[in-house]
């Protein structure tokens, strides 16, 4: 039996539904298609699907089986597109959608070296943090910093990982008390990033409820009232890694536990992925290696 035959087979008879129709996409009778399936039942033990005269079910086995399978399709597929796009230099246009602070920082300079290397690929890139449909606004890509699972519609390439910080200025700290623990927070004005899924409970060890005298949607505008003195900001480390180092800011409580932001490229679950969309991954993941080395990342 070709078991990735049988797969392929598998997977477009959930899609369709019908045992006709996939025979006559694959140029084959209806008994091939059916004894094709029967032996991918044989070798694995288990039923996946319920044939009756007037449709076909998945059972639950056969649910969870699918989605693997489509995966692995999904992998073999990227696998031959990148290939073919290594043997020519990709072109056309590649519409991004990026992360409005991520992309006014390090993902400018990425997509600048990524236009001197890739000069033949049209980019048209739209900054905003608004959760927004990739497929329905006709994105090709986007990036996403995020520490929360992924929509199944997508698929989630790890490009790098941030860590969080909690900043404050060396004004303000020498003028309130101290912060020693995180409840200690409780009694500082701390601000409030609009987009961030916690709101007003801030992810350090078991989480912490915070209060203060700005609301903002973007967080360089919020560091900026931090390095000014007014108040204490949880940050992602590309947006106050410069203040940190040039000591306009200090990152408090370090030690203790924060979730990590994973930047994932995201693309609809899909065959025949562009090759542009394949370079411009692996590009990214590459140049965080090279500027970033000590960051954390899966390469997959």
């Amino acid at each position: 039996m070709n078991k990735l035959r049988a797969i392929e087979l598998f997977v477009k008879l959930a899609e369709v539904g019908s045992f006709t129709r996939v025979a006559e996409q694959f140029s084959t009778s209806k008994s091939m298609i059916s004894k094709e399936i029967s032996r991918l039942e044989d070798q694995l033990g288990v039923r996946l699907l319920h044939r009756t005269t007037r449709n076909i079910q998945l059972t639950q086995v056969g649910e969870g089986y699918l989605q693997r399978a489509r995966d692995i399709l999904n992998k073999l597929e990227e696998a031959d597109s990148f290939v073919q796009s290594t043997q020519q230099a990709p072109r056309g246009k590649l519409k991004v959608n990026l992360p409005m602070v991520l992309g006014i920082t390090d993902l400018g300079k990425v997509f600048a070296d990524f236009m001197q290397a890739y000069p033949n690929i049209e980019l048209d890139i739209h900054l905003g943090d608004e959760d927004i449909d990739l497929v329905e606004q006709g994105f090709d890509l986007g990036l996403r910093a995020t520490s929360r699972t992924i929509d199944s519609n997508y698929i989630g390439r790890e490009i790098t990982r941030f860590d969080y910080h909690i900043c404050a200025s060396p004004a303000y700290l020498a003028t309130h008390p101290d912060i020693a623990h995180p409840r200690d927070l409780t009694q500082h004005n701390c601000f409030e990033y609009r987009y961030f899924k916690g709101k007003n409970i801030w992810p350090i060890d078991e989480g912490v409820k915070i209060s203060g005298t700005l609301k903002v949607n973007n967080v360089l505008f919020m560091l900026e009232a931090i390095k000014a003195g007014l108040g204490i900001g949880i940050l992602p480390e590309f947006a106050c890694r410069h203040a940190i180092e040039a000591k306009e800011v200090v990152s408090i409580l370090p030690a203790n536990k924060k979730p990590q932001l994973t930047l994932l490229a995201l693309y609809p679950a899909r065959h025949h992925v562009p090759a542009s969309v394949l370079q411009c991954i692996q590009f990214l993941q590459h140049w965080f290696i090279h500027h970033y080395p000590n960051n954390r990342r899966a390469l997959t």
